[in-house]
C-alpha cells in the first residue's frame, strides 16, 4: 500500500497491489527524522518541535484530552505525516484530514474515469474534513495538507467542534449553562470520536470509536516513517461513554444479513457508504458476471477498519488467513469500489484476502483457499457467474478504464496465488498437459510447486518493512515469463503501457511480461521447447517443453479482426452518448491507445458478448446500449472489443 498515489508510470518503480492505504498499517520501516519548522504569529520561524509536542500543543489549544487526540491519530495514520502526500482515499497528515478530488475518484478504486457524475461523487462533505478544519482553525488548506503541526491542530479543532455539537461543551472549564458533560474526562468524548470517523451508520462509527478507546486504554508507541518516536501511555481507567452514540442519530445496518454458504463462518460489518453505491443487482438489469480476487496488503482487522473509512475502497468480502473466517462488508446487490474500474465494479463481486503479495505463498493458507472456493461456488451458482479465468480474475487481471490509468493498475494477489489449486477447488480442472497446433487454444497451466521463477522484490513492494533492499528471489509461481523470441536470452516482452519500446523486467510488480495460470491464448507458433501465443498485440514466446506449462482448451470463442484494420481494445463498456435519455450525463470512453487486435492475430473469449450499460445511483436508473462487447483475454489483463468489429469462431 502507498500513502501517495500508487499509480506510477514506470513498472521499475512501485505499484503496490493493495487497494487499501498504508496509513493504518503499523509495520512501516523507520527513516530519518525531518523536523518541520513551526511559525509563530505573523509567520516568524520558531524552533522546530517534535511530533509529540505538536499533539500536546494542539490538545491544549482546543481543550481535547491529549490521549484522545493521540489515539485518534494513531488509528488514522499510525502518526505518520506522509510529507504532504495524500493517501489513496484522499487523506492528509497524521489526522487523515480528507480532501478528495475528482481526479482521485477517477484514478482510485472507484475507477470513475469518464463518468458524468464524477464531480458529484467527489463532492460528498464527508470526503472534505480538511476544508472543515481550515474554517475552524483559520489556517490555509495547503498548510493543513503539508505541515504536520497544522494538520494536528485541524484534527483537534474538528474533535472539539464535534464535542460541542454533541454535549454542548468542548472546552476545559466551560461556563456554558448547557455544559452537562465533563469534557476533561476522556471517556466523555466517545460520540465526538465516533463522529470523527465520518461514518453514516452506527456500526461503522462505533467500530472506529471502540478502536480509538481500546488504544487509549492499552497505550501505543512507535517510531514513525520520519524517525520520530511517539508514545501514548496506557490509561486503563478510561470508561468510554458509549451511550452517547445515540445522540448522533445515525442509521443502523443491524438487520443486514450475510450472504455466505453454510460451510463458511461469516459475519457482516458495513463498509463506509461512500466506498460504494446502493443498487439492486441483478434485479435491476445489472448482471453480476465476475469475481475479483484481491489481497489486502494489511492485516485482516486493518483491512476491515480501512473499508469503514470514507473516501477509499471497499470489497464485498474479506477473508482471514489463519482460519478462512469471512467478514462481508457490502451486500452483493450493491456496487463496491474495489477494482479500480467502474465497469468492473458494476458487474463484479470483490473478495479480499489477508496477505502480502511480496511474501510469496506464506499468507495464502489452505483454510483461506477452501473458504474462498466455497464462497465462490455459492456466488457463481446464485448469479450464473462462469467458472473460468475471464470471470474469476485477480485484481491484476482487471483492465485499466482509460489509457492514462493502465500502467498503474494494481497487481494483487501477486504471483504466489495458486490459481490452478484454487480453480480445482471450485471444480475446474485444466486436463492433461500438452500443446496443440498453431491456431488452437491453450490454457496456461504450470505446476505451481515445481514452477520456480525468479522475481526481484524491492522495499516499496513490501508494506511490512521486512524487505530492506532490492533482492532477487526464486519462489513457486503461478506464471510463465514471456519473451520476444524462443530463447532464454531473448528480452522479456515489455507491455506497451509499462515499457513502451523497451523490454520488460523481472520485478514482482511488472505484470506485463507474464501469462498466469488459467488464462487462455491462441497458439501462434512453435520452436522446439518454446511455444508462441498472441498476446497484447504481439507474438510472444514461453518455455514449454512437451507442453508442460499448458493444456489444450476447447469450447471457447476465437476472436479475430473482422476486416484488415486493427480492432480497438477498450477498458470499459458504456453506451454511446446518444443512447442516454435526456437529463442523464453520459459516461465517456475511448479505446486504450497502446493496444489493438491486429488483423491476423487471434484472442479468446469464453462467453457471448454483453450489451453496454451504465448505472445512475441517485435515481437507480440503468441505461442499456444497443451495442455488444466481448470480454477477451488480451494480455495479462482482460480487454473489451465491440462484437461488430470482430469475427468469432469456435475454438
Amino acid at each position: 500500500m502507498s500513502t501517495s498515489n500508487p499509480r506510477r508510470q514506470d513498472a521499475s518503480k512501485s505499484r503496490r497491489p493493495a487497494l487499501l492505504t498504508a496509513v493504518a498499517a503499523l509495520a512501516v520501516a523507520g527513516g530519518t527524522a525531518v523536523p518541520v519548522p513551526a511559525l509563530a504569529a505573523g509567520g516568524t520561524p520558531v524552533a522546530a518541535t517534535t511530533l509529540q509536542q505538536d499533539f500536546t500543543a494542539a490538545a491544549d489549544a482546543y481543550h481535547v484530552p491529549r490521549q484522545v487526540l493521540l489515539a485518534v491519530a494513531y488509528q488514522e495514520s499510525a502518526w505518520d505525516t506522509h510529507a504532504g502526500q495524500h493517501s489513496t482515499d484522499g487523506g492528509f497528515g497524521p489526522m487523515h484530514l480528507t480532501d478528495v478530488t475528482p481526479a482521485m475518484m477517477a484514478g482510485g478504486d472507484a475507477g470513475a474515469a469518464g463518468r458524468g457524475e464524477l464531480a458529484k461523487l467527489a463532492g460528498d462533505p464527508a470526503l472534505h474534513s480538511l476544508q472543515a478544519a481550515a474554517k475552524l482553525t483559520g489556517l490555509p488548506a495547503e498548510e493543513l495538507r503539508t505541515d504536520a503541526a497544522a494538520n494536528i491542530r485541524g484534527g483537534a479543532a474538528l474533535l472539539a467542534s464535534y464535542q460541542k455539537a454533541v454535549t454542548g461543551s468542548g472546552s476545559k472549564g466551560s461556563t456554558d449553562s448547557t455544559d452537562s458533560t465533563d469534557s476533561t474526562d476522556p471517556g466523555n468524548w466517545y460520540a465526538a470520536v465516533a463522529r470523527y470517523s465520518q461514518a453514516t451508520d452506527r456500526q461503522g462509527a462505533a467500530a472506529f470509536a471502540d478502536r480509538v478507546f481500546a488504544t487509549v486504554r492499552k497505550g501505543a508507541h512507535r517510531t514513525t516513517a520520519d524517525g520520530e518516536h511517539v508514545k501514548l501511555s496506557a490509561d486503563s481507567d478510561v470508561d468510554p461513554a458509549t451511550g452517547q452514540l445515540a445522540s448522533l442519530d445515525l442509521t443502523s445496518a443491524a438487520d443486514t444479513g450475510t450472504e455466505c454458504p453454510a460451510t463458511v463462518a461469516c459475519t457482516f460489518v458495513p463498509a463506509s457508504p461512500s466506498n460504494g453505491q446502493v443498487s439492486d443487482r441483478p434485479a435491476n438489469g445489472i448482471r453480476i458476471d465476475s469475481i475479483v480476487i484481491h489481497d489486502t496488503e494489511t492485516s485482516y482487522d486493518t483491512a476491515i477498519s480501512l473499508f469503514q473509512r470514507p473516501g477509499g475502497s471497499a470489497s464485498h468480502y474479506v477473508m482471514r488467513a489463519s482460519d478462512g473466517a469471512v467478514t462481508q462488508m457490502v451486500p452483493t446487490k450493491d456496487l463496491a469500489f474495489h477494482a479500480g474500474n467502474y465497469s468492473t465494479n458494476m458487474h463484479s463481486i470483490g473478495i479480499e484476502h489477508e496477505g502480502y503479495a511480496a511474501h510469496g505463498a506464506t499468507w495464502y493458507t489452505e483454510a483461506q483457499y477452501e473458504a474462498t472456493a466455497e464462497l465462490v461456488k455459492y456466488l457463481a451458482g446464485r448469479f450464473g457467474i462462469p467458472l473460468d479465468r475471464e470471470h474469476l480474475i485477480g485484481h491484476d487481471n482487471v483492465a485499466g478504464p482509460n489509457s492514462s490509468l493502465v500502467s498503474g493498475m494494481h497487481w494483487d494477489p501477486g504471483p504466489s496465488w495458486d490459481w490452478n489449486h484454487f480453480m480445482s477447488l471450485v471444480g475446474v480442472h485444466t486436463g492433461r498437459h500438452g500443446v496443440g497446433p498453431v491456431g488452437s487454444v491453450v490454457t496456461i497451466a504450470p505446476r505451481f510447486a515445481d514452477n520456480l521463477q525468479t522475481v526481484q522484490i524491492c522495499p516499496s513492494d513490501d508494506p511490512t518493512g521486512a524487505t530492506t533492499a532490492c533482492t532477487e528471489t526464486q519462489q513457486p509461481s503461478d506464471f510463465v515469463y514471456l519473451r520476444t523470441g524462443p530463447s532464454d536470452t531473448a528480452p522479456l516482452f515489455g507491455d506497451q503501457a509499462l515499457h513502451p519500446g523497451a523490454a520488460g523486467t523481472d520485478r514482482i510488480n511488472d505484470w506485463g511480461s507474464t501469462a498466469v495460470a488459467g488464462q487462455q491464448f491462441v497458439v501462434a507458433g512453435q520452436d522446439g521447447d518454446w511455444t508462441a501465443v498472441w498476446y497484447g498485440g504481439s507474438k510472444v514466446w514461453f518455455h514449454n517443453p512437451h507442453g508442460c506449462n499448458t493444456a489444450p482448451a476447447h469450447g471457447v470463442k476465437v476472436i479475430t479482426a473482422a476486416g484488415t484494420s486493427p480492432v480497438a481494445v477498450y477498458g470499459s463498456s458504456y453506451p454511446d452518448a446518444a443512447e442516454y435519455p435526456a437529463g442523464l450525463s453520459p459516461s465517456t470512453q475511448a479505446a486504450l491507445s497502446m493496444y489493438s487486435v491486429p488483423a491476423g492475430q487471434a484472442y479468446v473469449a469464453t462467453v457471448a458478448p454483453s450489451l453496454t450499460d451504465d448505472f445512475f445511483p441517485s435515481s437507480g436508473r440503468v441505461v442499456t446500449g444497443a451495442k455488444a462487447m466481448y470480454t477477451i483475454q488480451y494480455n495479462h489483463r482482460v480487454g473489451l472489443v465491440y462484437a461488430s468489429d470482430v469475427t468469432a469462431t469456435d475454438g
